[in-house]
């Protein structure tokens, strides 16, 4: 057990009367929490404090050389409290991010202790309306002042709860998106399987290429040959052939190891339909589309759960998946999951904490 503070607000925040506008990560609860780390003793003070600003100083070496890590979860409000999902994996999943930028590791202990502590004082954020939930971005950044190109000595850990609607304003309209031969988002061998803000960063210019182009999403390639598909945004992507068997990308070092991904497949897996990981190749993706041996094709990431796809734009050509609705299977994934993450149904796996 860890001794957490909690230092509570004076006077709360109104919390939004229409559920229906909350957007996505626009609107934040009344508290954080703060746990400060130094080479030499570790992480100390954790806290719960008002949410506020953070005072950095401008040599500060995130600012300068980005070590930073950060992660995305959800608080579910149920029929019988609240819903955490696959909670212990995230904090894991930082841990490894927190590795591979060579930044200190957390106790996930002291995680899931200090997000409870939070919760404690925060959890009636979450709101009420379906598809609705409490975000839950756990982030880490490097606080040393100083220039100089180095791991840092001091880290700053805290976690910010948002009350969130859909990520997408369509909510499970699906969406076209584009293919970027050009630009890459990462590499083999480098920082693209960590949630570490660069990856994102380089995704932004490719992003307003696309919506400019009228479509809602980048489908990343890889780096070396810029053949074979990777990440769609910042979701993992799936593709449903014949109406039974589900693929997707196989983890190689430059794919973020989605835990909405591995939940998907795991369902799917659980459901009867045959799952596989591998290397896709566009063109092969291009042509069972235009053939219609590819039934559906989706998204999967932790803010919007799965995004459907319709149509998928590459070079100087453009192809539609299904009949422009969403899919039986990836409708099927969407309600079993959510149904699993909002009480409604068993949860055989062992994914969920209540309290």
């Amino acid at each position: 057990m860890y001794e957490i503070k909690i230092t509570e607000v004076a006077q709360r925040k109104e919390k939004p009367s229409d559920e229906s506008k909350l957007g996505f990560g626009k609107l934040f609860s009344d508290h954080m929490l703060l746990i400060n780390y130094h080479k030499d003793r570790g992480w100390f003070d954790p806290r719960v404090v008002p949410y506020g600003n953070l005072s950095l100083d401008p040599a500060c070496s995130v600012l300068h050389y980005g070590q930073e890590i950060f992660e995305g979860a959800k608080c579910y409000r149920t029929d019988k409290g609240f819903n955490l999902f696959r909670i212990r994996d995230n904090f894991e999943r930082m841990n490894r991010s927190a590795a591979r930028m060579g930044m200190a590791q957390i106790p996930v202990e002291l995680c899931l202790e200090s997000l409870m502590a939070l919760l404690s004082v925060d959890k009636e954020w979450t709101p009420h309306r379906t598809g609705t939930s409490l975000y839950i971005r756990p982030t880490m950044i490097a606080t040393d002042a100083a220039l100089g190109v180095s791991a840092a000595e001091n880290y700053l850990f805290y976690i910010l709860l948002s009350p969130s609607g859909a990520y997408y304003a369509g909510g499970l309209a699906p969406v076209a998106i584009y293919v970027e031969d050009s630009l890459v988002r990462a590499v083999r061998g480098g920082v693209g399987f960590a949630k570490t803000g660069g990856n994102y960063a380089a995704s932004i210019l490719a992003g307003a290429k696309a919506k400019h182009e009228g479509y809602a999403q980048v489908l990343w390639l890889d780096g070396v040959e810029q053949r074979y598909i990777e990440e769609v945004g910042s979701m993992n992507m799936m593709f449903v052939y014949e109406d039974r068997k589900i693929v997707t990308p196989m983890l190689n070092g430059s794919i973020l190891p989605g835990i909405t991904r591995d939940s998907v497949l795991t369902l799917a897996g659980h459901m009867g339909y045959e799952v596989e990981e591998k290397r896709i190749a566009i063109e092969d993706v291009m042509a069972d589309a235009a053939s219609g041996k590819l039934t559906e094709a989706f998204g999967t990431g932790t803010a919007a759960v799965v995004s459907p796809v319709n149509k998928i734009a590459y070079k100087d050509q453009a192809v539609h998946v299904g009949d422009g609705s969403i899919g039986r299977i990836t409708q099927q994934l969407y309600d079993t999951l959510t149904g699993i993450q909002y009480g409604k149904l068993d949860d055989p796996f062992g994914w969920i904490t209540s309290f």
